[in-house]
């Protein structure tokens, strides 16, 4: 067993301990109550790779607090924002060997390591947040999420959310045409990059620290990213145009080391559950309230905001089609048929979906999964 995690294992006995279990807390014969909780030692770490003032943190710090209440003070977790302990891919690859117990991150660089999450990859599909919420919150498609998680060594505690991706650029966008030859940053994800190949621009792959000092000196068009990311990291004030793509939900995924959350008891892993899920309402709260004020930010700042047409949208919707048939082909069948079912159900009771010829169900129409 290496140092870290020999730490690790260490620290949940001094938990086990502090929970007043007799196997570790008093002397034998003592009368249960009367013995003095010890206190964690060491507090557990939870990495990410976000800044200190975005809803990531918030969702990460607010878990924290929880957890600390609910257990009396007796679990606690320190926050390591900014890539301290690593980024993205070092951090699951930590987690998963029981290095780093928790991690909070956006679900795009999970894809490489659990293939099924490339199922919030389908661009274009969700007309508003709620409905994203709706989906990850659907009891059979989070169960069916966390076995993936599970498989992949980890604990799914749920998702909470920064609203959409959104694109911003020099160039004013009001075509499709408007789209060709901008050199856009995107994360390194094969389906982000083939949405923006299929728009015609040219995606470019950055590690996010270099993104501010690209769009500066050119070296990039644009940049994609949530309202969020984009004022706490000033990168509006490189750009002249906000465009709400809404490509994408940007999800947060708060997950636990499998190795790490087995050792825990019945009553802790409870105690992490509660917390998790009172963390990301409080996160979702914070997220739709900040995005209007980030936008004010934005327009004051001179940066326009550019929604775009029905027209456009029908057209983006069009282009994914290749896309969603990529997804099709390396998702879980079962994963798929649970949010495109669910998609059905919404998009029946939406006007604009039905008015758009149905285009985010595409897939049903193609393979008739349902009747319509």
């Amino acid at each position: 067993m290496n140092k870290k995690r020999w730490i690790s294992a260490m620290l949940i006995v001094t938990l086990t301990c502090g929970l007043g279990l007799t196997a570790c807390g008093g002397t034998q014969g003592s009368v249960p109550g009367t013995e003095e909780a010890e206190v964690q030692r060491y507090a557990w770490p939870l990495g990410s790779s976000s800044p200190e003032d975005t809803v990531t943190q918030i969702y990460a710090e607010k878990f924290a607090e929880e957890v600390d209440r609910l257990s009396g003070g007796s679990m606690k977790i320190s926050v390591y924002p900014n890539s301290v302990l690593g980024g993205d891919r070092e951090l699951l690859e930590s987690c998963k060997d029981g290095d780093i117990p928790f991690v909070v991150q956006n679900t795009a660089p999970q894809v490489t390591f659990m293939k099924d999450t490339a199922v919030f990859d389908m661009p274009a599909l969700f007309e508003t947040i709620d409905e994203v919420r709706e989906h990850v919150d659907n009891l059979e498609f989070m169960e069916l999420m966390q076995q993936v998680y599970h498989d992949g060594g980890y604990e799914l505690l749920g998702y909470a959310d920064q609203g959409f991706r959104v694109m911003t650029t020099n160039k004013k966008v009001e075509s499709l045409a408007d789209f060709k030859g901008q050199k856009i940053r995107t994360m390194e994800n094969s389906y982000h990059m083939a949405y923006w190949k299929a728009l015609g621009a040219s995606p470019t792959p950055m590690t996010f620290s270099e993104v501010y000092i690209g769009l500066q000196q050119g070296t990039i068009d644009a940049q994609e990213n949530p309202y969020e990311v984009i004022v706490s990291n000033k990168l509006y004030e490189q750009q002249d145009y906000v465009v709400e793509t809404n490509h994408l939900p940007h999800l947060i995924s708060l997950i636990v080391s499998e190795e790490f959350f087995d050792l825990l008891t019945d009553e802790q892993q409870q105690i992490i559950k509660e917390a998790a899920d009172t963390a990301k309402e409080y996160a979702r709260e914070q997220s739709d309230a900040r995005i209007a004020s980030r936008m004010d930010t934005i327009r004051e700042s001179g940066t326009e905001i550019i929604t775009p047409s029905e027209e456009l949208y029908n057209e983006i919707r069009e282009l994914c089609k290749p896309i969603y048939a990529s997804i099709e082909n390396s998702v879980s069948q079962e994963i798929l048929m649970r949010i495109l079912e669910i998609c059905r159900r919404s998009c029946s009771n939406s006007k604009s979906c039905s008015q758009s010829g149905n285009n985010r169900l595409f897939w049903y129409e193609k393979r008739r999964l349902f009747p319509l």
